[in-house]
């Protein structure tokens, strides 16, 4: 990587963060030496990038820093293009919406050359019709998730039995082509994973519950699956 192409990449990495980002966080996403991280913040700095933090501590930009205009590289407009495609193939509709709308800010910021080969993106992702109503429940975990909220779960798993279950809803998690609800189950007192085709309902309560140390996404993928950060995000 180019040290233009880095400085940007690393004012990327900063750029809307309310949180200090760590130089060894820096490092591993660049793929650099610490002491190359502490040189471009320097770097940047002396060119007049107002930049908060130290080492040891981390980085953030000041709120009122200059940040240059939106780049893409052509295979950064590939995977973005792609990833919009598959948002809108197998999320839900409002989900669906945002990634069109989305795709559309993209495209008017892009060079003749990149429009170009964004109209060859040879990536083709259909939309079957059968696959309407997972994604209306695509929608409901998805709400559940970010509002804390509990649901109740009709479920036949693969020897075809039922349950109903309790589920505080963690994390949908896409999985060689199929979507995962990953949950705490209050009547197993433990995780538990769930197709989403095998959810013969779900129904958000008017309960929310509260994530713990114990009781989270990272603590499932980390300490119980024992993976790392970059193998799960």
């Amino acid at each position: 990587m180019k040290k233009a192409e880095r400085l940007f990449r690393l004012v990327q990495l900063l750029q809307g963060r309310r949180t200090a980002l760590p130089a060894r966080t820096i490092a591993r996403e660049l793929r650099v030496s610490l002491r190359t991280v502490y040189r471009d913040i320097s770097d940047l700095a002396q060119s007049g990038m107002r930049i908060e933090g130290e080492a040891g501590v981390g980085y953030l930009l000041h709120k009122e820093a200059h940040v240059p205009p939106l780049m893409f590289s052509p295979n950064e407009v590939l995977a973005l293009l792609l990833g919009s495609r598959m948002v809108q193939a197998a999320t839900d509709a409002d989900l669906a919406s945002a990634a069109r709308v989305a795709e559309q800010k993209i495209q008017a910021v892009l060079s003749d050359n990149l429009k170009a080969l964004a109209e060859r993106l040879p990536y083709r992702i259909p939309h079957p019709a059968e696959d309407t109503t997972l994604r209306a429940l695509h929608g409901v975990i998805r709400q559940a998730c970010e509002s804390q909220t509990k649901l109740r779960l009709h479920y036949v798993d693969e020897a075809q039995h039922a349950s109903v279950r309790t589920i505080w809803p963690l994390s949908l998690v896409g999985l060689h082509g199929v979507w995962l609800l990953l949950g705490w189950c209050e009547l197993r007192k433990d995780y538990r994973n769930f197709r989403f085709d095998r959810i013969v309902c779900a129904n958000s309560t008017d309960t929310r519950f509260a994530l713990s140390p114990t009781i989270n996404v990272q603590h499932y993928f980390t300490q119980v699956l024992k993976m790392d950060d970059s193998a799960w995000r």
